[in-house]
């Protein structure tokens, strides 16, 4: 093991009264088969993600969520250009990839069935744990989250969710550039396409995060 390696280990470590895990975005809207921004691998994760929510409310670790939503009262890039999918559904087009389908909206005409945006019933949160709602990728921006963790006295945290890429990536680089001690749940994440996940893990290792299983996860709570 290198030095560098071996100090991150030191300093990443988790801790149970200094630790929470943030669960990105396991919504409907990204887990449901059908959905117009359907991630296929999210669902294989499901359980690893949910054993790891289970040993940490067994051991008071804070779970906290964290759900992506679009309102029409608010209408920044992630909805137009970026995101089509999350605008107003015209019945009278078609809806799906690419187009208008009310994935995550919320407020009037919020979207329903597999384009909801709340927390997939696997993992639903309890009433007493926290529920951040987020209308940009990154969960820190504009949203009590750093305040939440901090008046806790939280400095490490273990990331899950999707996508690795979009949400995953932005709120992990956006702790770390806040100096908390970033673990990223490699088995409890997931994207589209493999090799983007692979791209995610090589440039997070190298200067944001310590990557870890959740088995390995398990043997630090």
């Amino acid at each position: 093991m290198s030095d560098k390696i071996e100090r991150i280990e030191q300093s990443h470590r988790i801790s149970a009264d200094r630790s929470a895990v943030l669960v990105i975005d396991m919504q409907h809207g990204f887990l449901d088969e059908g959905a117009s921004l359907e991630v296929p691998k999210g669902r294989e994760v499901i359980p690893n993600v949910r054993r790891l929510i289970e040993v940490c409310r067994k051991k008071s670790v804070p779970v906290i969520f964290t759900e992506f939503v679009y309102a029409t009262s608010i209408p920044c890039l992630r909805g137009d250009p970026f995101g089509p999918e999350h605008l107003p559904a015209d019945p009278e087009q078609p809806t799906g990839y690419g187009h208008p389908s009310s994935n995550c909206l919320i407020g009037p005409e919020s979207g329903e069935g597999p384009e909801s945006a709340t927390t997939i019933d696997a993992l639903a949160p309890l009433e007493s744990e926290l529920v951040i709602q987020a209308h940009t990728y990154d969960k820190f921006y504009g949203t009590h989250l750093d305040l939440a963790l901090r008046s806790q006295g939280i400095d490490r945290l273990m990331l899950t969710g999707v996508t690795t890429d979009v949400c995953v990536n932005a709120t992990l680089i956006s702790a770390s550039t806040r100096n908390y001690r970033v673990t990223a749940v490699t088995d409890g994440m997931a994207t589209i396409h493999d090799h983007i996940q692979d791209a995610c893990f090589q440039i997070w290792s190298n200067k944001f995060a310590r990557l870890k299983s959740a088995e390995e996860v398990f043997a630090e709570l």
